[in-house]
């Protein structure tokens, strides 16, 4: 029996009730952007080391190790989202392939090697820090969404630094940051090589971007179909659909 504490719940992660995870309003809950950002990075199906940068609570590992064999290792640097992640990995009795560590993305090195993954993904704070008086009330929410333990660059950096030669990075970003990440990513040698815009519904802008990199490739860019989440009558698109649901 897994331990809740204060406002946390206990929700199912698929449709298939196969998953369960620890949620918190006031602290961490997944959002569409991670489901996104799960479905679209390449994985190895069998062999390989995946690490994901800014894990919150475990989501997108756990969403991974639906898809592939290989180890898996997250890493997040508020302990209070740091303990719930563990213990959705041990709930979930996943503890073989998932590692949990608590520490700053700058700082990972002496602990988790340089250039030892084979995927890097990242669902990064969004926002430029603002000054205090625009801060989230809520601490873990300013965290979570705004630059203030992290930069884009401070992101970008440390994805070169871990993934492998060759290796593949995927992020998650809104599209107004578009042209700061590209230029970010060649600086550190990921040319970038997929990118797919994500809409509400048709007729409205893009409100996410979904981008992979290979650390050291060679130009070639690839615009992907868009990827529309709601239908007209608000429900979701088909496309949607298969992937929340899968």
């Amino acid at each position: 029996m897994v331990e809740l504490y204060d406002d946390e719940r206990l929700d199912y992660l698929l449709a298939d009730n196969s998953m369960k995870i620890i949620q918190s309003p006031s602290a961490f809950s997944f959002s569409l952007d991670a489901v996104l950002l799960a479905n679209f990075a390449y994985i190895p199906k069998k062999r390989g080391a995946i690490l994901d940068l800014c894990t919150g609570n475990g989501v997108i590992p756990l969403l991974l190790s639906r898809r592939s064999k290989s180890n898996i290792t997250g890493v997040e640097i508020q302990e209070r989202i740091y303990q719930m992640a563990k213990r959705n990995i041990d709930l979930n009795n996943l503890r073989e392939q998932i590692k949990i560590l608590h520490g700053d993305l700058k700082c990972m090195q002496p602990i988790i090697g340089q250039s030892s993954f084979d995927v890097v993904t990242c669902n990064p704070p969004y926002f430029p820090t603002p000054s205090a008086t625009e801060h989230n009330l809520n601490e873990y929410l300013t965290i979570a969404r705004h630059e203030v333990f992290c930069s884009l660059e401070d992101v970008v950096k440390a994805c070169k630094l871990h993934v492998r030669p060759g290796g593949k990075v995927s992020m998650v970003h809104r599209p107004g940051r578009l042209i700061d990440i590209i230029s970010l990513f060649r600086k550190y040698k990921l040319e970038p090589k997929r990118i797919q815009f994500v809409y509400p519904k048709k007729g409205k802008e893009a409100n996410m971007l979904l981008i992979e990199a290979i650390r050291d490739g060679k130009p070639d860019l690839k615009i992907l179909p868009p990827l529309y989440v709601y239908n007209e009558d608000g429900t979701y698109t088909e496309e949607a659909e298969e992937i929340i649901y899968a």
